[in-house]
């Protein structure tokens, strides 16, 4: 090893070791002093933080008053944090998505098990919170979840004699006949449900996770040193299950099966429900607000995902985690940010701000008397999500197995294993 070798290697040492002294030093946020400048970068509306920072700094005796937040726009979000960790310019906490843990992993601080254990992790937070749980450490703490639900139309519902949602998968085929309105010429004029596609079916990529992990499949999952995708999985059957749920899933748009209830020529399901034209459409729990606007005079009401008879009891789920920047001259006091943070009161008084439920085990437990937040408390209990390897290219590489199943140009089964090798190509690159 040469002189300058020795050196360098020395310097960084020396700074891991000064990281270490300062995480050890004010990690356990049991400090009265003010935790300084802490600066936290994410995509959520930035006057909805600053009502959460006003209240933790009004409840806190000036310990946070240095917390600030930058709201930066999704579509740039990734590229300008990583030029300004690059430069040493970055925040020193940043909202984590659970689609993009696998992107950021490498400019996070993982908090060490015997500063907050495993144990305490998953009493504390809803189980898509373990995502962000690795070999090394934590990686962020949940601070959001937005879970899928199902919005129905009860005029279309009324109409046709049916009196509540569906909770199962398989009430979808007696339902698609009795409700999807067509002619001989298979133009649909009323729609039991958008499935089937891809292109102008809204969350089609959450849609079809959320039936593959209804299976048992988690999509992906870490392995010592690396990822493993599991689409092609049998788990013991001659048929695995990704086949079976992509079998059930694409028969809704082919025109000679009886359940046939949505095709490419229709406007997105999201236009359609709000047309009303649409029977059942998959959405986020933050769309309620954003449906009721643009549409006042549609009767419509929410339920849960429908599940498997059989299966595991599983809604698609977006999280936003907080995760303390690797590269933060305080990840001492970033970290205790943080806990103030999840603390259960600040997370109650996030749900109130937002209508979403809290990622608190605890709090997304308890009986709500709001119809609507009902829904999305239980739902929040059974969010999941999975390590995705890029979530722009993975989208594409669904589209693709999607459009070479009902094309016919491939078998189910070999537009899986096409899918699977695309998506372990991701990890090697």
């Amino acid at each position: 090893m040469t002189n300058f070798q020795i050196v360098l290697t020395g310097i960084f040492v020396f700074f891991i070791m000064v990281g270490v002294v300062l995480f050890a030093t004010f990690g356990k946020g049991g400090s009265s002093d003010s935790v300084g400048s802490v600066a936290i970068w994410g995509t959520l509306d930035k006057d909805l933080m600053t009502q959460v920072l006003d209240k933790l700094k009004s409840e806190s005796d000036n310990i946070y008053d240095g917390v600030t937040y930058r709201q930066i726009d999704e579509e740039n979000f990734n590229q300008e944090l990583a030029e300004a960790i690059s430069s040493g310019k970055g925040p020193d906490v940043f909202m984590l998505p659970q689609d993009s843990i696998v992107k950021h992993e490498d400019k996070i601080f993982a908090v060490p098990y015997d500063t907050y254990s495993v144990r305490n992790f998953k009493d504390k937070f809803i189980e898509e919170g373990e995502l962000y749980l690795t070999n090394s450490g934590i990686l962020a703490f949940p601070f959001t979840i937005d879970p899928m639900i199902m919005y129905w139309n009860r005029d279309i519902f009324s109409k046709n004699g049916i009196a509540i949602a569906p909770k199962y998968w398989d009430e979808f085929f007696a339902l698609s006949q009795k409700v999807t309105d067509k002619d001989k010429d298979f133009n649909i004029f009323t729609s039991l449900v958008a499935l089937g596609d891809y292109q102008n079916i809204s969350h089609a990529k959450e849609i079809i996770s959320t039936l593959l992990m209804q299976t048992g499949n988690p999509i992906t999952k870490r392995t010592d040193d690396s990822f493993d995708v599991t689409l092609s999985q049998t788990a013991g059957n001659e048929i695995s299950p990704t086949e079976e749920a992509l079998s059930f899933y694409t028969q809704f748009s082919n025109p000679v099966k009886p359940v046939y209830t949505w095709n490419r020529a229709l406007p997105d399901s999201t236009k359609s429900f709000l047309a009303g034209d649409l029977a059942l459409y998959f959405g986020f729990a933050s769309e309620l607000s954003q449906l009721r606007t643009k549409n006042p005079n549609l009767n419509f009401d929410v339920a849960m995902m429908p599940q498997t008879e059989s299966g595991n009891v599983v809604t698609f789920g977006k999280m936003y985690g907080l995760a303390v920047v690797k590269a933060s001259k305080n990840i001492g006091h970033s970290y205790s940010t943080i806990q103030a943070l999840t603390n259960d009161d600040v997370l109650i008084h996030l749900s109130e701000l937002t209508n979403l439920p809290p990622v608190s085990r605890a709090l997304s437990s308890k009986e709500v008397a709001d119809p609507y937040l009902d829904i999305f408390y239980k739902s929040a209990l059974i969010s999941k999500g999975w390590l995705d390897l890029n979530k722009d290219e993975t989208s594409e590489i669904f589209n693709a197995m999607i459009n070479s199943i009902i094309s016919g140009r491939k078998k189910i089964s070999e537009a899986i294993q096409q899918a699977e090798d695309e998506m372990i190509a991701l990890i090697t690159r």
